[in-house]
């Protein structure tokens, strides 16, 4: 029988392309997509004022190096790909991991990927439409064409996909520094607004303000953590995976920053928070008719962020089908390829009808939420394995205090908002999470499976020409 693992003489495996150079483009590729050219209206909007969201923007940049030198640790403790996912079904067991691979798959990936989609689609089609905003169908659905373009880039080969990453990471790192250096020159010139000169008026304090700017500036960050689903893809990760976030994270960190001045030097706060894409409205200030080439960058930008979205994201899919946590044809690979490609186009199809009802603003709070709760679940994993187990080898370790900072961080965005302004949104995430057991004690533990998954799995292994891969490394 087809799905019979014993009987296959010889497992797949993915392939091992994912280089130094790699790496860094994957993470700093998916982490400047569409958040530096939408967020930074959010955050000012929340947080009040000039000053303020420059340091929201730091303190997002040094959350998220000292979460990414967790995963570090962790990406050389347990050498599987997957993510929270493999790092949560080694530390807190199979019905955490299992709620986790349900949630991601189901929800979190494809509403993040449809967020990244929309604002590909909205910066392609806005120069055509410039006294009013484009039609929501046609964002709709440039935005399903670019969710199906990448499915395909990422099902043809590894090497296709990093090709991709390294040269959109090329352009919107150089649309970044041309923000960058247009602002440094005019603040030489003189050209500094009474934004920064007072910076910290009107800062908002409460809690749920700083939450939720937290929440949009760190969905800018977001893509910290991207390598660590793809570790059995990186040529030598004990050393590649820790190099490439060193070197990633602080370079994205100090380009958002300096983009935000940039920004600020232009726009009053005014101007940046009733802007629709800031980038857009800053191109059109400062560019005058090549304004337009920023909306070109900021589209280009999120397409780039979505193909390493989509690398990434893929293979939790695919590697929880493989712990058993999934139906088997996810844990497969092309043949010939040696792509997930059933994972891939499963959380394509999901994130196709996600797009249907998708708005960003929600998007990003749902996101937000639901992410750090599991980021707090995985932090405490690694306080788990370095009290219980400090024996396991370590290519690198982190002083304990810097997990006890993250988890603490992640509890408060956790909780923040909910106690500062309870809303009945938080109470249905809270409850579509736990919903997970319901599935999982049936179908997981007692594997209750209906015989027709079985029949669906051959049909589909003969239709995709796929085959089981390899669970041993």
């Amino acid at each position: 029988m087809a799905t019979d693992k014993d009987s296959a003489p010889e497992k797949l495996k993915l392939k091992t392309e994912v280089g130094l150079l790699g790496g860094v483009s994957l993470i700093a590729g998916v982490m400047i997509g569409s958040g530096i050219f939408m967020s930074p209206q959010y955050v000012l909007l929340y947080i009040g004022s000039p000053g303020a969201s420059l340091l929201i923007w730091a303190a997002s940049g040094v959350l998220a190096m000292l979460a990414s030198l967790c995963y570090a640790e962790l990406g050389t403790v347990i050498r599987k790909s997957g993510g929270e996912y493999i790092y949560i079904l080694h530390t807190s067991g199979n019905l955490m991991a299992f709620i986790f691979a349900f949630t991601t798959n189901f929800v979190v990936r494809p509403t993040s990927m449809t967020a990244v989609a929309l604002i590909f689609a909205q910066n392609v089609i806005a120069p055509f439409y410039d006294d009013c905003p484009p039609p929501n169908g046609a964002v709709k659905g440039l935005a399903a064409l670019g969710l199906v373009v990448l499915t395909i880039v990422n099902c043809l080969n590894v090497r296709s996909s990093m090709a991709v990453t390294v040269f959109f990471t090329a352009i919107k790192v150089l649309a970044m520094v041309v923000i960058v250096i247009e602002g440094i020159v005019l603040l030489i010139q003189g050209n500094v607004s009474n934004s920064l000169i007072h910076s910290f008026e009107e800062t908002k304090l409460s809690v749920k303000p700083i939450g939720i700017a937290l929440y949009h500036c760190l969905w800018s960050y977001d893509g910290w953590n991207t390598l660590n689903y793809v570790t059995e893809e990186i040529k030598n990760p004990e050393v590649n995976l820790p190099r490439a976030l060193m070197i990633a994270i602080p370079m994205v960190t100090i380009l958002y920053l300096l983009v935000n001045v940039s920004y600020l030097v232009v726009m009053t706060p005014t101007e940046m928070i009733s802007s629709s894409a800031v980038a857009v409205t800053w191109g059109n200030k400062v560019l005058g008719g090549w304004g337009w080439i920023m909306s070109v960058a900021a589209a280009l930008s999120a397409f780039g962020s979505l193909n390493g979205s989509f690398f990434s994201g893929g293979r939790v899919c695919y590697v929880a089908a493989r712990e058993g946590h999934m139906p088997d044809i996810l844990a497969m690979a092309h043949m010939r390829r040696l792509t997930p490609s059933p994972a891939l186009i499963f959380t394509t199809v999901i994130s196709l009808i996600v797009l249907i009802p998708g708005d960003f603003q929600s998007i990003v709070n749902f996101f937000s939420f639901t992410a750090w709760f599991f980021y707090g679940v995985t932090f405490s994993g690694l306080l788990y394995l370095k009290i219980k187990k400090p024996e396991l080898p370590r290519a690198i370790t982190v002083p304990i205090i810097i997990p006890i900072l993250v988890l603490l961080a992640a509890v408060f965005l956790v909780l923040a908002p909910i106690i500062d302004d309870p809303q009945i949104e938080y109470l249905y995430v809270t409850l579509f999470i736990l919903s997970g057991m319901l599935l999982y004690i049936p179908f997981i533990h007692f594997k209750l499976f209906p015989g027709i998954l079985d029949k669906l799995t051959v049909f589909l292994q003969l239709v995709l020409e796929v085959a089981p891969t390899d669970k041993n490394l």
